[in-house]
């Protein structure tokens, strides 16, 4: 049901924890299933310097954090805006499509974290959208196939 990937950042999570003094900390969850993810990101310079995360929720929400924290470290904030749930489920090598929700918890809360970067410093993020709290509001928004992504 499972990729190897998937169960080894369930088993392994990278980036677990907090960030003090975060430059940006975005918070989403999904009252359908009952998934909430918190992503914090270190911003220097433009470059995401450092991600950690917390998340509450089934092994597939934990493994798309740990996923999305370790696709975004590194990139510059243009970049990061380009991970979109089917990146990070394609770099788990597949999830179930019962599962893709929890991709797009990820890529909301990435998002999330990158629109508190920049309330915070009073700019503005081209192609940045203000971030829901409940991504059940925007299950119509998942890209995936009928039979997800595999």
């Amino acid at each position: 049901m499972y990729s190897e990937k998937v169960m080894d950042h369930f088993m392994h999570p990278r980036n677990v924890g907090e960030i003090e003094n975060a430059s940006g900390v975005g918070t989403v969850g999904n009252a359908k299933c009952g998934d909430i993810m918190k992503v914090y990101l270190q911003i220097e310079d433009g470059i995401i310097k450092d991600a950690k995360f917390k998340t509450f929720g089934c092994g597939a929400a934990v493994a798309t954090s740990s996923m999305a924290t370790e696709l975004v470290i590194g990139k510059t904030i243009e970049e990061a805006l380009k991970i979109t749930n089917k990146s990070v489920a394609e770099a788990l090598d597949g999830l179930p499509p019962v599962k893709m929700h929890c991709s797009l918890l990820a890529e909301e809360s990435l998002h999330a974290a990158l629109w508190d970067y920049a309330q915070k410093n009073n700019i503005t993020i081209e192609g940045l959208k203000k971030p829901v709290e409940d991504v059940h509001d925007h299950d119509h928004d998942l890209e995936e196939d009928e039979e997800g992504i595999n």
